[in-house]
């Protein structure tokens, strides 16, 4: 089957919940936590040798997750007209992807952080080319990793470590010298699961 036609039959299929919470049931958000709404873009990128998923590692230097793989995206800001509006700018801005060459095939379940954001993966697909360019403030590395590879539930592991005193439970699918973990992991376990169905 088609890469994408199987992601497009995905997107049908019912989605559980997601968050950081989802293997950690003993680990419970403070009371009465305001989220901050937050858009990311998962990126399909058409390929000759097969699509492929664009990732970026945030800069050494910055204050929060640095040197993590993640989406592209952020928070949501006062001038984006939605959380897609958002992830689309955000992209636009860490890896120069214009906003119009991305076609939107839907919205996968909000993930909540235990860094206090609702975020919502925006699912898009991008079949022209174009040159990703990261945006040195924020974006060490641009790079991509095979659909293929993220949708294959066998390639996920789950592993812990210790955070703010307690061990956490967290998903991990690493991929040549990338260590793709945390929330990005558990959306895109969440993207494989449905695929798998």
């Amino acid at each position: 089957m088609d890469e994408i036609a199987r992601l497009l039959g995905a997107m049908q299929r019912p989605a559980g919940e997601s968050s950081d919470f989802d293997l950690n049931p003993g680990l419970h958000p403070p009371a009465g936590r305001v989220l901050r709404p937050a858009g990311v873009l998962v990126p399909v990128w058409t390929r000759p040798e097969g699509a492929r998923v664009i990732l970026t590692k945030r800069a050494s230097h910055l204050k929060h997750h640095p040197g993590q793989i993640s989406l592209p995206g952020g928070k949501v800001e006062p001038v984006d007209a939605s959380v897609q509006a958002a992830a689309l700018r955000e992209a636009m801005e860490e890896i120069a992807l214009p906003p119009a060459m991305v076609e939107v095939i839907g919205h996968l379940p909000v993930h909540e952080t235990v860094t206090g954001f609702s975020m919502t993966p925006i699912l898009g697909v991008i079949r022209d080319d174009f040159v990703p360019v990261p945006e040195a403030g924020e974006v060490e590395e641009v790079f991509s990793v095979p659909l293929s590879h993220v949708l294959n539930p066998a390639h996920y592991v789950i592993e812990r470590r210790l955070w703010m005193g307690q061990w956490r439970r967290y998903y991990a699918v690493p991929y040549g010298p990338y260590y793709i973990w945390g929330a990005t992991a558990r959306i895109l376990r969440g993207l494989a699961e449905r695929a798998a169905r």
